[in-house]
């Protein structure tokens, strides 16, 4: 593929909205999970809550939106001033050349599921002020987006689980290169609730402390929420030194199992070499990988193999969930733009609770933060259903 510039890009979870706050705490190798005490949830499980979320108010004409998923949405766009790039972009552009792909896996279910609390005790109808169409629904994410700037391009919601937000890299992408757009906003954005939280504890996929990715004790995730977007545009032929370049998408769907995946990680393998692919690069190219690493058993023991048969033990790699939780549908989103900040600043993150390695899992698996040039980045996103996407960031010399 052409590559394409990350001309904007922000991040906000449980380490704090902006640039500034995750650099911050990646650099200083911080967790920022806390004991869940989420709504009316009793679970003996960690979290990651973006703080004072739903303190934010939505502009009045934009109210039909109003929930937990839209709100964060908004803490998001406005953070790093990346309201005011899209801004410009629209302005070089035209409402119409500006495209919409974001990924969530609940969006604003937990609307849902407050409304569910006030039903009319006789006939079970749902509240007349709950609005399905702009809060539950999937595509409602993508919608608030394009009305928030007003826009009138193409806008899609992707939702396969834990891949969604960097699936949507290659979607736009794929739409600049037939060129119905000259710009896209992309990203993901996944809240806390309820169905997430008893949902996963009902697998026996939550741990009752911090996750431990790749930690021989690891024994479950801990369910995150968070909100990144990048804007993509054309690349100029020769980028600016240190601009950060999308260079490669791979996606795949080994469809092995539901919420499994396959044990020799044969999706993930898949999608790492079509990224390579994608980037018209080799594995000896890439200095860190972005590990998906959700401190399961079954994942990260597949994704290990995988990494392993490419890489060898020769690419340094972590899984930063443990800084920020697992932010399902925004995770892959959230850790392209980690990415994006090692190619910047010149660091490798550790991972934080992560203190006995698997034994079992060969990999040159950084446990603390340390500093090292980075000009390639792999990133890893894998889902339920075997549905897959591994992305290649670069910085321009």
């Amino acid at each position: 593929m052409t590559p394409l510039l990350l001309s904007s890009y922000t991040a906000t979870t449980c380490l704090g909205s902006g640039l500034a706050a995750t650099l911050g705490g990646l650099r200083d190798g911080r967790c920022g999970l806390q004991p869940c005490h989420f709504e009316t949830v009793e679970l003996a499980t960690w979290i990651g809550e973006v703080a004072a979320v739903d303190q934010q108010k939505l502009p009045a004409a934009l109210a039909r939106y109003d929930c937990r998923n839209n709100r964060l949405a908004q803490m998001g766009l406005e953070a790093d001033g990346f309201a005011g790039r899209v801004h410009e972009a629209i302005a070089r552009y035209g409402r119409s050349r500006v495209g919409v792909f974001l990924g969530t896996s609940t969006a604003g279910i937990l609307q849902t599921e407050l409304a569910y609390r006030r039903r009319d005790p006789e006939t079970g109808a749902l509240p007349d002020d709950f609005i399905y169409r702009t809060t539950h629904n999937s595509f409602s994410l993508a919608e608030f987006t394009r009305d928030y700037f007003a826009l009138e391009g193409p806008a899609m919601a992707v939702s396969t689980a834990c891949s969604s937000s960097a699936k949507v890299f290659a979607a736009a992408a794929r739409q600049l290169a037939l060129g119905t757009i000259d710009a896209a906003i992309v990203g993901g954005v996944d809240t806390l609730c309820l169905t997430t939280l008893y949902g996963f504890a009902s697998l026996q996929l939550t741990s009752d402390q911090p996750c431990r990715p790749y930690d021989a004790g690891r024994n479950g995730i801990s369910v995150g929420e968070g909100a990144a977007f990048a804007l993509l545009e054309r690349a100029p032929t020769s980028p600016a030194a240190g601009s950060v370049l999308l260079l490669g998408t791979g996606e795949s769907s080994d469809a092995y199992h539901m919420s499994s995946p396959h044990p020799e990680g044969l999706g993930a393998k898949l999608a790492m070499q079509g990224a390579l692919r994608s980037a018209g690069l080799t594995a000896d190219d890439i200095d860190y990988i972005n590990l998906h690493g959700t401190s399961t058993p079954a994942n990260d023991a597949a994704e290990g193999k995988a990494v392993a048969a490419l890489f060898g033990a020769r690419v340094p790699g972590s899984s930063t969930k443990g800084a920020t939780g697992h932010t399902l549908g925004a995770a892959g989103a959230v850790e392209a733009i980690i990415c994006a900040l090692t190619l910047t600043d010149g660091f490798l993150p550790g991972s934080p609770g992560t203190e006995n390695l698997d034994p079992a899992i060969p990999l040159d698996y950084l446990l603390k933060t340390r500093d090292g040039k980075v000009s390639r980045a792999l990133t890893n996103s894998f889902g339920f259903g075997g549905s897959n996407c591994s992305l290649i960031l670069g910085v321009a010399p």
